[in-house]
């Protein structure tokens, strides 16, 4: 397992995510929900993922330091401004609310699962890894930040 760390890209992983929420809405309509205001989740998730996505970005470009999700080494510092106040994973968070998002909309209990799956493998073969590597890189600098701010959010 340990063969997956840092190897697929979140886009792909989310890519994957995204058809598995798609493929269980149209495979799987026994497990139908019937929830209230579908679209106007959908539209506040999509709005919210956009907002911290994009901050990420901004502020990692804003601090000259790479946004390469798979090659780590390039980092060239901790980025604790902006969006990096809320969560230490904007990028990944905005990913996980368009998920969020697709799957309340399409409302079938397995697709909504999928966005546990997300978090799961997110944590365990990108972040965990990322975080051993920053923790590595930067010393007490990066474990002061993680003990401010919260994986996620």
């Amino acid at each position: 397992m340990d063969a997956l760390k840092l190897k697929i890209p979140p886009v792909f992983v989310f890519l994957i995510c995204i058809a598995l929420i798609y493929f269980f809405d149209r495979m799987v309509v026994q497990l139908a929900l019937e929830l209230p205001a579908r679209y106007a989740v959908f539209a506040i998730c999509f709005v919210a993922s956009g907002i911290f996505g994009l901050a990420g970005i901004y502020e990692f470009k804003k601090a000259k330091t790479s946004v390469h999700p798979v090659d780590i080494d390039k980092a060239t510092t901790v980025v604790d401004s902006g969006i990096y106040r809320l969560s230490r994973n904007p990028m990944y968070f905005g990913l996980l609310l368009l998920l969020i998002g697709s799957a309340y909309m399409l409302q079938n209990v397995l697709s909504m699962l999928v966005c546990l799956l997300f978090v799961w493998y997110m944590n365990r073969f990108q972040i965990e890894p990322e975080e051993q590597h920053l923790t590595a890189k930067f010393g007490e600098s990066y474990t002061r930040y993680k003990k401010r701010v919260r994986r996620w959010i």
